[in-house]
């Protein structure tokens, strides 16, 4: 398993693009590289080959390498990628660095015609685990009119889309509250979603474990699944109940820095088919 990570050389907290920030708020870079060193080693040490892009100055959550484009893969087509159209241009301007490092590595590109609509890669579009089909949030970043015209993309692909509203200002992102744990499990913040999306979600799961709220605005939703281990910033009693459940170990890793920020370790990595 691939995965691209970007180091943290210029992130700081400059404005407030999400309830979790604060122009208050002071960075410290060394603790900020050290627990980026930290999930660079984890994922390494559950098999991960790790690859880099450069971070660039004046781009200060190019660390979260989650939002700028959506990755896939297709039969028919190979890797591809689909460009994000962020809402904040800070974060915008990230976008050409990653479709430059995914086009110099041969990922096709998606190029959806987005108009005024939003749509914020891997922050809002998640993969069922086997590709069989893509859950897409929106509501606060990616708007539902930017899901449509993606949900209409991958319907090229014979790929399904399925749409979930957001309502919880925390769970800004759909990788904050819905983390696939295998085929048939997934964990999620219930309160996250519209009633009608949530009815919808419950029927593609076997099983549905459920965060408290406490837990997932501490991000524990926005973990990352690897050979068994479920990589997570912190652990209750509770989640490692519902992880054991499903075989997986959890492997605690401080994100206290990048939190500042509205991001944890989901955000912070993009897996490469």
């Amino acid at each position: 398993m691939q995965v691209l990570l970007c180091p943290p050389a210029y992130f700081d907290v400059v404005d407030e693009k999400n309830p979790y920030m604060s122009r208050k708020s002071s960075i410290n870079r060394d603790n900020a590289q050290q627990q980026w060193d930290a999930l660079r080693s984890a994922l390494e040490d559950a098999g991960c080959e790790v690859e880099t892009i450069d971070p660039v100055p004046g781009h200060e959550d190019m660390v979260f390498a989650a939002n700028q484009v959506f990755i896939g893969f297709h039969a028919g087509i190979g890797k591809f990628i689909v460009p994000s159209r962020m809402v904040h241009a800070s974060r915008q301007r990230e976008v050409p660095y990653y479709l430059d490092w995914y086009r110099q590595r041969g990922f096709k590109v998606i190029d959806l015609d987005l108009h005024d609509d939003h749509l914020e890669g891997h922050g809002d579009l998640l993969w069922h685990p086997g590709g069989s089909r893509i859950y897409a949030g929106y509501g606060f970043r990616s708007t539902r009119g930017g899901v449509e015209k993606f949900r209409e993309a991958m319907a090229k692909l014979e790929i399904p889309a399925v749409p979930l509203h957001l309502v919880d200002p925390y769970c800004y992102h759909l990788d904050t509250c819905f983390c696939p744990l295998n085929d048939e499990a997934v964990l999620i913040y219930p309160a996250a979603y519209a009633a009608q999306s949530l009815g919808v979600l419950r029927a593609f799961w076997k099983r549905i474990y459920e965060l408290t709220a406490d837990e997932a605005h501490k991000f524990m939703g926005n973990g990352i699944v690897i050979n068994g281990r479920y990589l997570t910033p912190y652990v209750t009693p509770h989640l490692e109940s519902m992880l054991g459940r499903e075989g997986l170990a959890p492997v605690v890793i401080d994100t206290s820095e990048f939190e500042k920020s509205g991001g944890s370790l989901f955000c912070m990595k993009a897996f490469l088919p």
